[in-house]
């Protein structure tokens, strides 16, 4: 078998505590053991999201951390990202990424939201990027929650993408029909449910649904 298909060992001589801890506690078998956690780069994480493996892997102090993700978080997320990119289109204000698409790094680290605004403002030349991995930060980074995340690797998150300059992070967690809204790493965030409305302000300028618009994509029968 190919050794970078493996994942962590439990009876590996690093110690799994500290990695754990340092990417938020996530399920063990999410980060791999090759290369050596605190040895990976870039470079790997290109290779891991290439036809070779698939596998989307964030990179967090030299250590691959892939995304959790079955199939109803990515539906979830591209459901969002159209609803935001039909506004963001009809005005004219960027464009919208997916998970599988455009990846960023800031502070040796390369994070990757499950849908994300980028306006034009922040594009060199107001064009499109052509690097796998840029240094660009998005305006708005959407999370959708999995089973396997964890509420200190959502902080971590939070932690990165407001020290990258995001200016919004939603976080939606599809099976309770919710959503947390941050402005700020240090501001107290905005929990919405049931009919509230969700509105992106003027980093969306345009953009307000309510929830139980936007969450009524998960009663549709066939």
């Amino acid at each position: 078998m190919n050794p970078a298909l493996l994942n962590l060992d439990l009876d590996s001589d690093l110690s799994l505590a500290a990695v754990l801890k340092k990417v938020g506690n996530v399920p063990p078998e999410r980060v791999l053991m090759y290369p050596t956690p605190g040895t990976a780069t870039e470079e790997d994480v290109i290779w891991f999201g290439s036809r070779a493996t698939k596998r989307l892997c964030e990179l967090i102090d030299g250590i691959l951390v892939e995304k959790a993700m079955g199939l109803p978080e990515p539906m979830f997320a591209f459901h969002v990202g159209s609803k935001i990119n039909a506004v963001v289109v009809s005005k004219n204000l960027g464009f919208v990424a997916s998970a599988d698409g455009l990846v960023w790094i800031m502070s040796g680290r390369i994070r990757i939201p499950d849908a994300a605004f980028f306006s034009w403002e922040r594009l060199p030349n107001r064009a499109w990027p052509t690097e796998p991995i840029s240094g660009l930060s998005p305006n708005l980074a959407i999370e959708v929650r999995s089973p396997s995340n964890t509420d200190e690797e959502f902080r971590l998150k939070r932690l990165d993408y407001f020290g990258s300059g995001v200016e919004l992070v939603w976080e939606f967690d599809h099976r309770k029909r919710t959503v947390r809204v941050d402005r700020s790493a240090e501001g107290e965030p905005q929990h919405l449910q049931g009919n509230d409305v969700l509105d992106a302000g003027s980093v969306i300028p345009g953009f307000a649904m309510p929830l139980s618009e936007l969450f009524a994509v998960l009663d549709r029968r066939g």
